[in-house]
């Protein structure tokens, strides 16, 4: 299992950062659009449709929604304020759902609800991730939170190995714990100073405002990273399976490896749209 772990990543990472760094935005919208598409039908079988063709017909109706919402973006800049806004919603929902979880499943559990729950959870991390590639400097910005969302993992992967006893949320995901939240957050506090240090030597200086908003942005969406991870773990566990799919070996499927991005990326691109903070 180890094995196959570290070949996918291996296959992984340069696929994500080639994409970040050498495609045009066009083709990365595509890119990131690839991954959701998959990722939706993964979402479909979360939902409770186990059948083959409504799980492909899932990801067909998201790609069209993808690709409405690229027209709308296009058309108004609005069009991403909203959807932005949208995303950050429903993650602060999410939250509520996580504590009161299961007591709360009445609200969500029936299958429409869930299949639509995936269009507020895809589309908005579609739109922040092609609103960052929009940015100057855009590489060093997606970069920076994908160190962020890394960051958070491996140092609450490490810290709860070594000092997890309180459970974070036991009824939810059983494995994570408050040493291992904890050190996620000492961890990409650590890589947002790095990465503000950076800033000042490559690009510009930061004023004392810059400087908060910046590890404002890099805490919150470390916070919200977990909270993703959280609610797919709800998801699965409602749904009775263990991984949302066996596309990746070793590492289960598609929105076992992004659902932190799809928390923390229209959180960060949304606190980058409303900061107007920029490299």
């Amino acid at each position: 299992m180890l094995k196959q772990r570290i070949l996918t990543a291996l296959v992984l990472a340069p696929l994500m950062i080639g994409g970040i760094f050498f495609l045009p935005l066009q083709y990365f919208s595509y890119f990131i659009g690839a991954i959701v598409t998959l990722a939706a039908w993964e979402w479909a079988n979360l939902s409770g449709f186990s059948c083959q063709y409504r799980r492909v017909a899932y990801a067909a109706v998201m790609a069209a929604a993808l690709f409405t919402t690229g027209s709308l973006m296009a058309q108004s800049p609005e069009a991403v304020k909203y959807t932005l806004v949208a995303g950050v919603a429903w993650w602060a929902i999410a939250f509520l759902l996580v504590l009161k979880y299961p007591n709360a499943t009445g609200l969500w559990g029936a299958k429409i609800t869930r299949a639509l729950i995936g269009f507020v959870v895809l589309i908005p991390m579609w739109v922040g991730f092609v609103t960052l590639k929009e940015q100057a400097n855009s590489s060093a910005l997606i970069l920076f939170l994908m160190f962020i969302i890394w960051g958070a993992d491996t140092g609450a992967y490490f810290a709860g190995k070594t000092w997890g006893k309180s459970k974070l949320a036991p009824n939810v995901s059983p494995g994570k714990s408050w040493a291992g939240f904890w050190g996620g957050v000492a961890t990409t506090f650590a890589i947002t100073l790095i990465f503000g240090y950076i800033v000042e030597q490559n690009f510009h200086s930061l004023s004392q405002t810059e400087w908060i908003q910046l590890i404002v942005m890099g805490m919150v969406t470390t916070l919200v990273s977990v909270l993703g991870d959280l609610v797919e773990s709800m998801f699965k566990r409602y749904r009775g399976i263990k991984d949302s799919s066996q596309l990746l070996p070793g590492h289960g499927g598609i929105l076992d490896r992004t659902d932190s991005m799809a928390s923390a990326v229209p959180v960060f691109a949304f606190f980058i749209w409303w900061f107007g903070w920029s490299l």
